[in-house]
């Protein structure tokens, strides 16, 4: 019985040690994508945090078309690298090689959607609360969802000074979870186990 305590310790530290790696290297990689202000305080402790593993890879593994290739395989690693260090606990089993890297990638993409959802949330919050305050995670968290709020305005204006875009942008993530990551999350089960 001491076992199952001692192997869900060990999970929690391996999900939470590497999970915050995992978010910083996505922060990164979602803030190069949109473009946001690489000189933020924010941003360049992203990047000092992330240079280490990233560098390297990158001189094997070149970008393509404006798209760090090198930081979605680090992610994708340690996604992977996560389900073996846990598969490796006593009372758990490593997955087969096709379901864990498709678990991998559902992870990531459930943890992308999340990031929107939540960036969104408090970008909303802080509309209510103070909306002409200026800070360095508030700027990055604006440039950060602009690409999907401006997108969400198009298809529904304000009106009568009421922005609804967020709610747009919620249902669509919401809608992406139950039509794109619950599949493949199935999916990669049947073929993981």
């Amino acid at each position: 019985m001491g076992g199952q305590y001692i192997s869900n310790a060990g999970m929690f530290l391996i999900q939470t040690i590497i999970g915050l790696y995992i978010l910083i290297v996505l922060l990164r990689f979602l803030f190069q994508v949109v473009r946001a202000d690489f000189y933020n305080p924010i941003s360049q402790t992203l990047v000092k945090l992330t240079n280490p593993p990233l560098l390297p890879l990158r001189r094997v593994i070149p970008g393509w078309g404006g798209v760090d290739l090198a930081s979605i395989l680090l992610l994708v690693a340690l996604q992977v690298l996560e389900y073996v260090l846990i598969g490796l606990l006593p009372k758990f089993s490593i997955p087969a090689p096709a379901g864990l890297l498709l678990m991998s990638v559902a992870d990531l993409l459930a943890l992308t959607l999340n990031v929107f959802f939540f960036s969104i949330l408090i970008q909303v919050i802080i509309s209510w609360i103070n909306p002409q305050s200026y800070n360095p995670v508030v700027s990055l968290i604006h440039q950060l969802n602009e690409p999907l709020l401006g997108r969400a305005r198009r298809l529904l204006p304000s009106f009568s000074g009421l922005d609804l875009s967020p709610i747009i942008v919620f249902i669509g993530i919401k809608l992406l979870e139950y039509l794109l990551i619950m599949p493949l999350k199935d999916l990669a089960r049947s073929l993981a186990f």
